[in-house]
């Protein structure tokens, strides 16, 4: 190994002390197993890494970048570079995975970045290996941090975002239903999604969630969608609107209702006296038609000066009693109707 690089780390088999029984040694006879890197994590100068790829024109100015920046600036380097000595006889180590991590150690003024040294060079890549962190678990994470003492100043400087930022991920489940959260577990959504979906009632809100899921789009403009096309009866700002008061005084009205009553009381008793004469009346005149219209001559002269009269005549005489020519009239409108 080179001389230039240190060892920071100790193997996972260390030599044992002096005083230590055999027995109780760690075993240095060769695993049964492969390892893809040294059990030691090594300190390499930065100008002896290689990249294994061109990055892009304008990285540097990325959102991603000055996050990486910010996180190692506040925290340090969590996950050691990924590297491979192509020729021992060379000092120069090449990069497998943390180009970017490279770079921004370079514009923090390091010297050295801590590598695990690759023991055979593998051509997948190592990010497509990874298991984003879903929002979800990002939110419970920012919340333990915060129980343990970690303040949101110094999270916004890790994340490189503001405070407003950290306090929407923070808050992001509030108000929101634990169907919709179950949900929601492994998804990976922008902090807005929950804030609209918080205006809508629980129902509404795994609705919402399921139809998103479904149409894999868990947008914030599609969840402001599913928010304007909701009932108003299920979102949250939603009021029932007061029932109106009747006008006035409510005695006045009680008054004038009693009143009113008493009238239609009255009219029905008048009608219930004269029903039995009126009817005699009637009965008597669709005699009197019938007996005048088997005069022929007598029908056609009032069918030819007024076919309308006579065809009202006629009915009348026709029908046997009101209620069977009401029920007649009603079957005939159903057939109008029909055809």
């Amino acid at each position: 190994m080179n001389t230039a690089i240190q060892s920071i780390y100790p193997g996972a088999y260390p030599e044992p002390a002096a005083e230590d029984e055999p027995d109780l040694a760690f075993p240095r006879a060769p695993l049964n197993l492969t390892l893809g890197f040294d059990l030691e994590t090594y300190q390499i100068p930065i100008d002896q890494l290689m990249p294994s790829k061109k990055v892009p024109d304008g990285v540097m100015s990325t959102r991603k970048f000055k996050q990486i920046v910010s996180s190692i600036r506040e925290i340090g380097l969590i996950e050691p570079l990924s590297v491979i000595q192509p020729d021992p006889e060379q000092e120069n180590f090449l990069l497998l995975d943390g180009n970017l991590r490279v770079l921004a150690l370079k514009e923090l003024g390091e010297e050295f970045a801590p590598c695990l040294v690759a023991k055979d060079f593998e051509t997948y890549t190592y990010n497509h290996r990874i298991n984003r962190l879903s929002t979800v678990q990002e939110h419970y994470m920012l919340r333990r941090a915060i129980d343990k003492g970690v303040s949101k100043e110094r999270l916004a400087r890790a994340f490189n975002v503001n405070l407003s930022s950290i306090n929407r991920r923070v808050n992001l489940l509030q108000g929101i239903c634990p169907k919709a959260v179950e949900l929601l577990q492994d998804q990976q959504f922008p902090p807005d999604v929950t804030r609209i979906l918080r205006k809508m009632k629980a129902a509404r809100q795994i609705e919402a969630v399921e139809l998103m899921i479904a149409s894999n789009s868990l947008t914030s403009a599609h969840a402001d969608a599913l928010y304007k096309a909701t009932p108003p009866e299920q979102r949250t700002d939603y009021t029932p609107p007061a029932r109106e008061k009747p006008a006035g005084d409510p005695l006045e009205q009680i008054v004038k209702l009693e009143r009113e009553m008493s009238q239609v009381q009255t009219k029905y008793k008048d009608a219930e006296q004269s029903y039995g004469s009126e009817l005699l009346n009637l009965v008597v005149a669709r005699g009197f038609l019938a007996k005048l219209l088997d005069n022929e001559a007598i029908q056609e002269f009032i069918g030819g000066a007024q076919p309308e009269i006579l065809a009202h005549f006629l009915m009348i005489v026709n029908a046997a009693t009101i209620e069977e020519e009401i029920a007649s009239q009603s079957g005939d409108d159903l057939l109008d109707a029909a055809e």
